[in-house]
């Protein structure tokens, strides 16, 4: 949080400077005609056009987080909800699911989201110890309705923790379109650019006005960017859920 506000802080000041800049160097002549008529309508197209843009990138990765949260949530309940129906299987069937669905979730949490925290490749492990634990979910051929019964629910949880973990890694490599990021950049450097073309002939407050808009724009430009980063960051979707679920992992 800290860095943000410093980016934020210094990237007006770098603005506010521009604006003394411009007053000190190319102050407006005392009988230069006003020019707030078409900078007003050309910076408010520009306004608008980048308003558009900031919309589009938000709800993009604001989407991508929320369904980051939500793939994490599915394959941590699933993963739960196979845990108990182990209860429904012999003994030695019970025991051999808890032991592979419990090394499953640690491999998830003490392997897999560190790596998606740097960005990195997940591997074919965590697929590798779910498959352990699809061979685990067997009963012996004089098994019970009941125990029989168990079996299919424990197949349904793990192809819905199967489905929820695919939309996981997807998540983990998706980001923001580079198309997006260009329009952002120089919409925004625009927007600011923009500011200049008013004859507003006291420094206070152009750099007041300036200060502001930067500030605005620079803080939204780092909230996407945080949000691009469903599994890092300040609101980084983290193992929680896991942990909640399977507290000794």
């Amino acid at each position: 949080m800290i860095e943000i506000i410093a980016i934020v802080l210094g990237v007006s000041l770098l603005a506010a400077g521009c604006v003394l800049v411009r007053h000190r160097f190319w102050p407006p002549a005392p009988d230069e005609e006003p020019r707030e008529d078409v900078a007003e309508y050309i910076s408010m197209m520009v306004g608008v056009l980048y308003a558009l843009v900031l919309g589009l990138a938000l709800v993009s990765v604001w989407d991508s987080r929320s369904s980051a949260e939500d793939h994490v949530q599915t394959e941590a309940s699933a993963a739960h909800q196979v845990y108990l129906l182990a209860d429904g299987l012999p003994a030695d069937g019970t025991e051999r699911l808890r032991t592979a669905m419990t090394a499953y979730v640690q491999h998830v949490v003490g392997a897999e989201f560190p790596l998606m925290t740097r960005g990195q490749a997940l591997g074919m492990d965590g697929w590798t110890l779910l498959h352990r634990v699809r061979a685990a979910d067997q009963v012996p051929d004089n098994a019970t309705p009941a125990q029989q019964a168990t079996v299919q629910e424990v197949l349904a949880q793990l192809s819905t923790l199967d489905d929820a973990r695919r939309g996981r890694e997807a998540d983990a490599v998706n980001s923001l379109s580079p198309t997006l990021w260009f329009g952002l950049i120089v919409g925004g450097t625009l927007t600011v650019a923009f500011m200049f073309m008013f004859g507003v002939r006291r420094s206070f407050t152009h750099v007041v006005m300036v200060m502001g808009l930067t500030a605005l724009i620079t803080f939204t430009v780092l909230l996407v960017y945080q949000l691009n980063l469903p599994f890092s960051g300040l609101l980084a979707v983290d193992s929680s859920t896991f942990t909640r679920y399977f507290p000794h992992t």
